[in-house]
């Protein structure tokens, strides 16, 4: 998968350093001199550019890209590299990073982005998810207003302590991805039983993450 990053501060160069150890084709974008180091990803194409000019972006080839990341430090960068990796240049995949969560609102399909991946929220939801057992955590929202992955704990007193997972009434608009038991990673099987403690994974559209909260509590929809 052919991949550019906008943005070649800390997070834009932790990110293709992931991308490249996993055999991806990174390039990355900056536009700041100073920042252009070949020397930290040297696996990694890097171009020295401005990511919100369009000459430059065409002379990059990023229409040959499968995925954008707007990695930048300014959200603003971040918006208008969205929006012409989407419109100008068909981008399937687009991921912009939130730095002012009071900004998050703009980070959706109408300025070309798939995935707003907010840091400030994410580390909230990491701690919210480490300290709470019983309620269900948002961890992250995919295509943005559409569906989100969100995570539940079953406490020790779970009703639904050695019930079948197809005994489970989720919401249709929900689905059960993972559960996490014991360092184990299980993809969840129709007869699989639920125990106390299990952390549970969905993909779920937020209308319906109240009726899951309550369907896991053992209380009527």
């Amino acid at each position: 998968m052919r991949v550019t990053v906008a943005g070649a501060g800390a997070v834009g160069r932790s990110i293709a350093a992931e991308l490249v150890e996993a055999d991806h084709e990174v390039m990355l974008i900056e536009r700041d001199l100073a920042q252009v180091e070949p020397e930290a990803v040297p696996q990694a194409e890097w171009v020295h550019a401005d990511a919100c000019e369009l000459a430059s972006l065409e002379e990059a080839r990023l229409q040959g890209c499968d995925v954008v990341i707007a990695a930048t430090g300014d959200d603003k960068v971040n918006l208008v590299v969205s929006l012409l990796a989407k419109t100008e240049f068909a981008v399937r995949r687009v991921v912009a990073r939130v730095n002012d969560p009071r900004n998050e609102w703009l980070f959706t399909d109408a300025w070309g982005v798939d995935v707003a991946v907010s840091t400030p929220r994410m580390l909230a939801a990491m701690v919210e998810e480490a300290v709470s057992v019983g309620d269900l955590v948002r961890l992250l929202t995919l295509r943005q207003g559409t569906a989100n992955l969100v995570e539940v704990t079953l406490p020790a007193n779970t009703p639904l302590a050695g019930k079948a997972v197809r005994e489970v009434p989720l919401p249709r608009e929900a689905a059960l991805v993972v559960i996490l038991r014991g360092g184990r990673v299980i993809v969840p099987q129709a007869d699989d039983p639920l125990e106390p403690g299990d952390e549970m994974m969905f993909v779920a559209g937020e209308d319906v993450e109240e009726e899951i909260q309550r369907v896991l509590k053992g209380e009527p929809a």
